[in-house]
């Protein structure tokens, strides 16, 4: 027992001795190779083409960022704008007015649809008599202008929706390179230090992280956008409902008169 045990020292105290000795040797100057600038200097051609790829994929949604945030903020704020304003003169029978208004108020929705089913019941006004059909076709007007419109909303989403779900695993390309050099650099070298692994590491860190910060604003947004979205169409829907509504009514008084 008491030899046993002094044989387990002995390999303790060697193993521990091994260790320190690794530590002190100049090998482990390679710990610099997990600085920031060290990565990027120690990356290998498919690392770098991997990162170029995912500063495209950056910029392009952060310029689909800023061009979908003004033009729904555009919307937004016009149409808080018209709908008083059209309203009033849709209350009043000043169809031509109502035109005009929307018209002035190019980048609302609400504006383009109510535009569109307007027009289309104004071309028919002239007749005596407003039938069922002629309601019927402002009503396609507007269904085909809350389909144009949406479909105007939703652009660039797409792209988006790729950027987020395809950047981590263009990240983990990279990822998969870093390791291969890893362990090609553990089997060149003369001893396993760490800085045999230190460059196949660094690119695998280096692009595995920047592909997840190109993708996770890339989904939150388009989550975030795609909300805007069905929110824009619901109050179209609304606004096309209520517009049908007051065609009927000007049929009705037609009928009356």
């Amino acid at each position: 027992m008491t030899i046993l045990t002094s044989l387990l020292g002995t390999k303790a105290f060697g193993l521990l001795m091994f260790l320190q000795e690794a530590a002190a040797s100049p090998e482990s100057s390679g710990a610099d190779h997990f600085t920031l600038t060290e990565m990027v200097k120690n990356m290998g051609a498919v690392a770098i083409a991997v990162v170029v790829v995912l500063l495209i994929m950056s910029v392009y949604s952060i310029a689909i960022m800023v061009e979908r945030y003004l033009t729904y903020s555009a919307a937004k704020k016009q149409s808080r704008e018209f709908a008083p304003r059209v309203a009033q003169a849709l209350k009043n029978d000043r169809i031509e007015e109502a035109i005009n208004i929307s018209d002035k108020h190019r980048k609302s929705h609400l504006a383009m649809v109510v535009s569109s089913g307007l027009q289309e019941f104004r071309a028919h006004e002239a007749s005596s008599d407003i039938s069922g059909d002629e309601i019927e076709a402002s009503k396609r007007a507007l269904q085909r202008a809350i389909a144009i419109k949406t479909a105007e909303f939703k652009r660039g989403l797409s792209g988006l929706a790729t950027i987020g779900s395809t950047a981590p695993f263009v990240g983990l390309f990279g990822t998969v390179f870093g390791i291969i050099n890893a362990f090609r650099g553990m089997k060149d070298a003369e001893s396993a230090g760490i800085a045999a692994v230190a460059g196949g590491i660094s690119e695998a860190l280096f692009t595995t992280a920047l592909g997840l910060l190109v993708a996770v604003p890339a989904v939150w947004l388009f989550n975030y956008f795609t909300g805007k979205v069905d929110g824009f169409v619901v109050e179209m829907d609304n606004s096309a409902s209520e517009l049908v509504d007051y065609f009927i009514k000007n049929r009705t008084k037609q009928l009356k008169a």
